[in-house]
This record gives C-alpha cells, sequence and structure tokens, in this order.
C-alpha cells in the first residue's frame, strides 16, 4: 500500500526532529514545521533523499561553510532563508 500524503509529511517532519546533533534537529524541525506540507512530491522526494545525508554535512551546507551538492543547493538555499528570516523576528 503506497504512502499517503500526510503520513509521508508526519514521518519526515519526525525524522527532522530526531537528528544527530542539536543544531539540525532545531534548524529542520522548523523549516519542516514551515514547508512540508505545502510542497509537492518532487519536493518531499528532495527532501527525504536530503535527510539521509550527514548532519555535520548538513550543518556545513546549512551554514555556508561548504557549497552544498548541486542537487541539494536550491533546498539549501530555502532553509538558509527560513534561518535568516527566523533571526530577524
Amino acid at each position: 500500500m503506497p504512502e499517503t500524503a500526510e503520513h509521508r509529511v508526519k514521518r519526515l517532519a519526525m525524522r527532522s526532529m530526531r537528528r544527530g546533533i542539536k543544531e539540525m534537529d532545531l534548524i529542520l524541525s522548523a523549516f519542516a514545521q514551515a514547508n512540508l506540507a505545502s510542497m509537492d512530491d518532487a519536493g518531499l522526494t528532495l527532501y527525504d533523499r536530503m535527510l539521509n545525508e550527514n548532519d555535520h554535512d548538513l550543518y556545513q551546507w546549512v551554514t555556508g561553510q561548504v557549497d552544498p551538492p548541486t542537487d541539494y543547493a536550491g533546498l539549501i538555499n530555502r532553509i538558509k532563508a527560513q534561518i535568516s528570516t527566523a533571526r530577524t523576528v
């Protein structure tokens, strides 16, 4: 039986909260809460793939220490933009 969109969003939100390092828990759970429900199937698939990456790599990508792989660049930029917005609020 295929996964429903609602279940997929909930699963990805949970994976966003249960990371290896606390910083990524905070960053990704905030992004997930604000964005997953409105993402299309391709966006959710890309986000799901990104969650399989190492937390230390993800942290370096979202903090701009290292350029992300091309496949994730747009998604990482969205996450970075949300971090910037959160800092100014």
